[in-house]
C-alpha cells in the first residue's frame, strides 16, 4: 500500500535555516508583488491556467488575496484604494463568468467584502456581505470554498453575528451523525470529501464557538480513526470516505486533500497520535513538486509541523517547517528563473510563502484566512 504517490514530491533542499533569508526573500515577495499592481490588479500566471492579461479579483486566486497578505505583511501599498477597484473590477465582470457565484468565500465577492472590512476600504459593505452570507446558508456544497462554512468564517471575522449563527445551525443539523461528515455537491458530482477545501473539516472548523469544543473532539475523533490509514507510526486519510484501497491513486499529502489539511485544521481535535503520525507523514513525503505555495505546495504542507510544535512544544517540528521554508524559497527560485516573473495569488503563488516564511520567523501555526481573515 502506497499512503503517498512520490511522483508528486521532490527531495529536500539541503539549505539549513537562515532567518535572514527568510526575512529578505520575505521583503522580496512583498516589493515585487507593490510593483507588479495596477489598479488593484494581478497579472495572471500560466501555471494556474490563466493568461497574463486575465485579471482574477477573488480571494483564491486573484486581488483579494494579494490585498490581505500584503496588508497582513505591513505592505506600503494603498491597500483600501487597490481592494476598491478590485471590487469594482468584480462587479462589472465577476470571476469564471457565467459560473460565478458572488457568495462564494474563496471564489466570490464575499472575500472581497471581508478584505475591504479589514483594510478600512470605503467599498466595505456590511449589508451586501449579510445579504451575501444568508443566501449562501443551505449552498449544497457544504464546504469552504463555495459553500457556507466559508461564508461563516467571513461573517465571524466581521461581527455578523445573526448571520454566523444562522448558518451555524444548519450546517450543524447537516452534520450526519451517523458518518460525521457532510455529503458535498460539487462540480456536477455528489461525495463526501474529508480535507478542509471541500469537506468535513473545513465544516467542523467553521462551528468553533457554536459547538462546544468537547462535542467536536468527540466526533473528529470518531471520523479520523474510522477513516485513517496507517503503516509503520505514519497516517493518511483518503480524498473522500471511501476505503482507501479504491482510491489508493488518487492519494495526495496537501492542504486541501491528505494528511497536512486534516492535521492543520483538525489536529488539536483529533487523537495525538493521529496528528503526528500525519505530520510525519508529510515530512517522509517532502515537499511538493507542484510548487511552493499553500493549497496544494511546500508551505502550506509547512504548516502541518508548525501544528505539530504547538501540539507538541517538540522543537524538531519547528526544525522541518523551517526546513520546509528553505525549500519553498529554492521553489520560487527556480519558478522564477524558468519563467521570468513572479506568480500573484494567495494560494497557489508566492505571496503565501511570504505568510509562511513570516509564520516561521514568528512561530505562529495559524493558517492564512482560515484561522484569521
Amino acid at each position: 500500500m502506497n499512503l503517498w504517490r512520490p511522483d508528486e514530491h521532490e527531495a529536500l533542499t539541503d539549505s539549513a535555516w537562515d532567518a535572514e533569508i527568510a526575512r529578505r526573500t520575505l521583503a522580496e515577495i512583498v516589493a515585487d508583488a507593490e510593483r507588479a499592481q495596477a489598479d488593484g490588479l494581478w497579472p495572471g500566471h500560466p501555471l494556474d491556467d490563466v493568461r497574463e492579461d486575465e485579471h482574477f479579483a477573488s480571494l483564491y486566486l486573484g486581488s483579494a488575496g494579494m490585498i490581505w497578505a500584503l496588508a497582513r505583511l505591513g505592505s506600503s501599498l494603498d491597500c483600501a484604494a487597490a481592494l476598491g477597484a478590485a471590487l469594482e473590477r468584480y462587479r462589472a465582470r465577476p470571476d469564471f463568468g457565467a459560473e460565478a457565484h458572488a457568495p462564494s468565500f474563496l471564489m466570490g465577492e464575499v472575500g472581497l467584502l471581508s478584505v475591504a472590512a479589514m483594510t478600512g476600504a470605503p467599498a466595505a459593505d456590511r449589508d451586501r456581505l449579510g445579504e451575501l452570507v444568508h443566501a449562501n446558508r443551505e449552498h449544497p456544497t457544504w464546504e469552504l470554498m463555495w459553500g457556507s462554512p466559508g461564508t461563516m468564517l467571513a461573517a465571524r471575522a466581521c461581527g455578523l453575528e445573526d448571520e454566523w449563527r444562522e448558518s451555524a445551525e444548519l450546517l450543524y443539523g447537516r452534520w450526519d451523525p451517523r458518518t460525521d461528515t457532510w455529503t458535498n455537491d460539487l462540480y456536477g458530482t455528489v461525495q463526501v470529501y474529508l480535507g478542509p477545501a471541500h469537506g468535513t473539516a473545513g465544516g467542523v472548523h467553521a462551528l468553533r464557538g457554536f459547538v462546544d469544543d468537547e462535542l467536536l473532539r468527540a466526533r473528529v475523533t470518531r471520523l479520523v480513526t474510522r477513516t485513517a490509514v496507517r503503516e509503520d507510526g505514519l497516517v493518511n486519510w483518503p480524498p473522500i470516505d471511501v476505503p482507501f484501497s479504491e482510491v489508493e491513486d488518487q492519494a495526495r499529502v496537501q492542504w486541501c486533500h491528505g494528511a497536512p489539511g486534516l492535521v492543520i485544521t483538525l489536529g488539536d481535535l483529533m487523537p495525538l497520535e493521529l496528528a503526528i503520525g500525519g505530520a510525519e507523514l508529510t515530512w517522509r513525503a517532502g515537499p511538493l513538486r507542484k510548487g511552493p505555495g499553500l493549497c496544494h505546495g511546500t508551505a502550506g504542507n509547512g504548516f502541518a509541523f508548525l501544528r505539530a510544535h504547538q501540539l507538541t512544544g517538540d522543537s524538531v517540528w519547528l526544525e522541518r517547517a523551517r526546513a520546509f521554508a528553505m525549500h519553498a524559497v529554492e521553489q520560487i527560485s527556480r519558478q522564477r528563473a524558468a519563467l521570468g516573473r513572479g506568480r500573484y495569488t494567495l494560494w497557489t503563488g508566492d505571496i503565501g510563502v511570504a505568510l509562511y516564511l513570516r509564520a516561521c520567523l514568528h512561530v505562529d501555526a495559524a493558517f492564512p484566512t482560515i484561522d484569521a481573515i
